[in-house]
């Protein structure tokens, strides 16, 4: 910017401030932080697995998260204004201090189609027995608008802790049988 009264005896004249504003100048763009977006609060991601709270020793237990792209509407900078939340990674914190990291939320063995206990990008295999916990973070993206304008970026990421799940893992011996134990409970190994 020039400031076109500066004189060098009156240093005061050539300070920026005192130039009036061109009313034809662009006002300055709005830059919205996550620290501005916090009251727009995203849901928890489901924390599953499979099987279902137990895990067998030296097997892969299967985590799968269930997190969606949402929009959340409130007031932003004193406007009525959406945001939306995008995943866009996966953490997974167990209690021993492993800790699973994906780009993907994971997918049941059935949807995969795999057999049970077939090691996944989201899975783990725990070498001893004892109880667990499990704890998950869906990362998330974050974007926003201003009645129904474009969808803006807001730089960098958030987590999102969803409710820890609890694991026991157990070492277990398979029994051999000869068919359908239901239907003939006197089978070898029934």
């Amino acid at each position: 910017m020039e400031i076109d009264n500066c004189k060098p005896t009156d240093p005061a004249s050539c300070r920026a401030d005192q130039i009036p504003e061109d009313p034809a100048a662009p006002a300055p763009a709005v830059v919205v932080t996550l620290r501005d977006i916090a009251s727009f609060i995203p849901a928890k991601p489901g924390n599953g697995m499979e099987p279902g709270g137990w895990a067998v020793e030296d097997l892969p237990a299967n985590f799968v998260a269930a997190a969606s792209v949402q929009v959340v509407s409130g007031t932003l900078l004193g406007q009525p204004a959406d945001v939306r939340f995008t995943p866009v990674g996966y953490r997974w914190r167990h209690s021993d201090g492993v800790v699973i990291e994906s780009g993907a939320p994971g997918a049941t063995w059935a949807a995969l189609g795999q057999r049970e206990f077939t090691a996944t990008g989201t899975s783990r295999v725990f070498a001893d027995s004892g109880e667990y916990t499990v704890a998950l973070e869906a990362v998330l993206r974050a974007e926003y608008r201003f009645a129904g304008s474009g969808w803006r970026s807001i730089a960098g990421t958030l987590a999102v802790a969803g409710d820890p799940q609890r694991v026991l893992v157990g070492d277990f011996d398979t029994v051999l049988t000869n068919g359908d134990c239901n239907a003939n409970p006197s089978g070898p190994g029934c």
